[in-house]
């Protein structure tokens, strides 16, 4: 019998934790995440070099009336968004990451981390992509799988047809953020857009399955490198680009050799179990039963005004 690799050698398995997780909280009907035997697949249409990219993203622009947004804040359901948005390529912006289930014990207060704007800044600069878009593109986090099919991923098409976008990089941070910049890609893919995801949830990408994936065996929240080290980011970006422009087939997936520490003891943490009390799950109940009352809410409220 052959023994498994040690654990910082395993990618997290983010369908087995959060069902697991969820159950223990008692919600019955575990999650079915999206899944896919095809990959739709659009080549390039011309040279990286000459190459027009345009960066998505599932951060939420900072809102200074909605509480604590910081990188290990509790999840912040206020702050979240439920309609594409676009930003000026060309401005500077504050993106902040409030997802569920995000891995806020790892995470710091480095936007780079999950929005690459300024890695793809260096990259343009040097000539390695041909032009960066006139806008970055929010793309909101749904459970509705249907949701995000047929009314986002058209919503985000058109943004990304108006600013003639030529291929696109898709940045992800929770595990549901993963599967929604998944149908995200293969919905681009379909309409003639090459697409990269650079994700850190293997499990979820490869099961709804995309063209080009580029897996960094990250903590969630850290797609785009480590933080406050720029020389991880840029690494991390130049292979996303590599993969952009080299990948044959669909369902290409390259592993960042890039890791977090030497322990990988962020693996055991995520979502564990160990030592809980019932006490202490009660309130983790609570606690989620009420940001999903509130992402409920101004969900409505968005969807009402739409």
């Amino acid at each position: 019998m052959t023994d498994l690799p040690p654990i910082w050698d395993q990618p997290v398995r983010y369908i087995d934790k959060t069902h697991a997780w969820y159950d223990a909280l008692g919600y019955g009907n575990p999650y079915r995440y999206a899944q896919h035997r095809d990959a739709p697949f659009t080549q390039l249409a011309r040279p990286l070099a000459e190459t027009r990219v345009a960066l998505l993203t599932t951060a939420a622009l900072f809102q200074p009336d909605k509480g604590n947004q910081r990188a290990g804040a509790p999840t912040n359901a206020a702050a979240k968004f439920y309609r594409p948005y676009t930003l000026r390529s060309d401005g500077e912006h504050d993106l902040r990451v409030s997802h569920v289930a995000v891995d806020r014990h790892e995470m710091q207060d480095d936007p780079n981390c999950w929005y690459p704007l300024p890695a793809l800044r260096r990259a343009l600069a040097a000539g390695r992509i041909g032009a960066i878009t006139p806008h970055i593109i929010g793309v909101p986090t749904n459970r509705s799988q249907r949701h995000t099919v047929t009314t986002d991923a058209p919503e985000i098409l058109a943004l990304l047809r108006e600013d003639q976008a030529e291929a696109a990089i898709l940045v992800p941070n929770c595990p549901i953020c993963n599967q929604t910049m998944s149908l995200v890609s293969r919905h681009l893919e379909q309409a003639g857009i090459p697409t990269l995801v650079m994700g850190t949830a293997k499990d979820i990408v490869e099961l709804c399955g995309v063209a080009r994936f580029l897996f960094s065996d990250l903590p969630l929240g850290n797609a785009a490198g480590r933080p406050f080290d720029v020389a991880s980011q840029d690494a991390t970006l130049s292979l996303a680009l590599t993969t952009l422009e080299t990948a044959a087939a669909p369902r290409t997936t390259v592993a960042n050799p890039l890791r977090w520490d030497d322990t990988a003891s962020w693996k055991t943490r995520y979502l564990s179990l160990d030592g809980l009390t019932q006490a202490q799950i009660a309130e983790f109940r609570a606690r989620n039963d009420q940001v999903k009352q509130v992402a409920l809410s101004l969900r409505q409220e968005t969807l009402a005004a739409f």
